[in-house]
């Protein structure tokens, strides 16, 4: 009886979609959301989609009142901080049933809620775990052992927040193998074990988390932080398992520049060893800049995936105007994923889920 009713819970949902999109009444377009943002990270909960993005404001914009630490902006000063970094200091959220409709969710975390971040809040990436919602995040870009900041993870009820810090301390706050601690991923394999993979400087590391996440684990080879770079990595890392196969993703190029694109590498485990395989996505002049620092959805019971990701408009050369975009990612019958192609329609089909799907 159940299956029953999820079958024609579905067709109806397929129905409705269809009606509304030949009546033009749903956006399907890139950039899916207005306002600047960037990294994001796709996640199905609940039976939604939910995009948690990196705030990317115009860095001429009055940053709000902070509340940094004596030491914190001591830091700032003696650097030279980018002025956006001041005013990254919350995430906000968006959910969708279908990959076409989405709902804004002011501020799910905010450094008010986690009492060493003060600012340079970036790459959330999220998991459920027994009922309950854990954000991962990098602050403060700290850029010696010196300074305060690195990896924290944050927790609450439901996946639209608030979030609050679950240690009150950075998970990682040190640099190990060279690799600054930003720009999380966190990835659960098929067994149950939990991994953290994160990097910024070039280098990317994999480590072993807790069943609680709230601790890092040895490695069986008796390794905590496992460096695991590829060639060309600079940045955002992410994991996808397909068909047994172990696709390491990143970031390669600047940030700000027209080199940034992403490529892949595969391997037996979650582990390694890696092969990189080539690009996967980058800038196309007749469409946007700047693409890259991706997070990739597998619609379930399906072998249909859609890639999300940043870019900047063709005319903006601000480094921070990045907007969120999606476009369907595709696999080749050996398994390796095809170029992605930049388009301004992004999902044109609604894509709803069923209740029961969650990850």
């Amino acid at each position: 009886m159940r299956r029953r009713a999820a079958k024609r819970w579905m067709k109806a949902a397929l129905v409705t979609g269809a009606a509304l999109l030949s009546a033009g009444a749903l956006r399907a377009a890139n950039p899916i959301v207005p306002g600047w943002y960037a990294d994001p990270e796709i996640r199905i909960f609940a039976g939604e989609y939910w995009i948690y993005p990196t705030y990317s404001d115009d860095p001429a914009t009055p940053a709000a009142p902070s509340r940094f630490s004596a030491q914190q902006s001591e830091d700032r000063q003696r650097r030279m901080v980018r002025p956006s970094y001041a005013k990254q200091t919350f995430f906000d959220a968006f959910s969708s049933p279908d990959l076409v409709h989405w709902t804004k969710h002011r501020r799910v975390l905010d450094v008010e809620n986690v009492a060493w971040a003060a600012y340079a809040v970036w790459a959330p990436s999220a998991i459920e775990v027994n009922g309950r919602y854990y954000l991962f995040f990098s602050a403060n870009d700290i850029q010696s052992d010196k300074e305060v900041g690195g990896i924290g993870v944050a927790v609450s009820d439901t996946p639209g927040g608030p979030f609050r810090d679950a240690l009150g301390k950075p998970l990682i706050g040190a640099f190990h193998n060279g690799a600054q601690p930003i720009d999380p991923f966190v990835f659960r394999d098929d067994d149950g074990k939990v991994y953290l993979y994160y990097g910024g400087w070039k280098h990317c590391n994999v480590v072993r988390l807790s069943a609680d996440l709230s601790t890092v684990e040895r490695h069986p080879d008796g390794t905590t932080f496992k460096e695991i770079t590829p060639p060309g990595y600079v940045e955002g890392s992410f994991v996808i398992k397909r068909k047994g196969v172990y696709y390491l993703m990143w970031s390669e190029g600047g940030w700000t520049g027209p080199d940034y694109r992403v490529a892949y590498a595969t391997g037996p485990s979650p582990v390694g060893p890696f092969t990189k395989r080539g690009t996967i996505l980058a800038q196309d002049m007749k469409v946007a800049r700047g693409a890259g620092h991706h997070s990739v959805v597998n619609v379930p019971g399906s072998d249909d995936w859609y890639i999300v990701y940043h870019r900047r408009p063709l005319n903006d050369d601000k480094g921070e105007h990045r907007q969120i975009a999606i476009e369907p990612m595709r696999f080749a019958k050996d398994g390796t994923i095809l170029p992605v192609t930049l388009t301004n329609s992004g999902v044109t089909t609604p894509r709803p889920l069923r209740r029961k799907d969650n990850r």
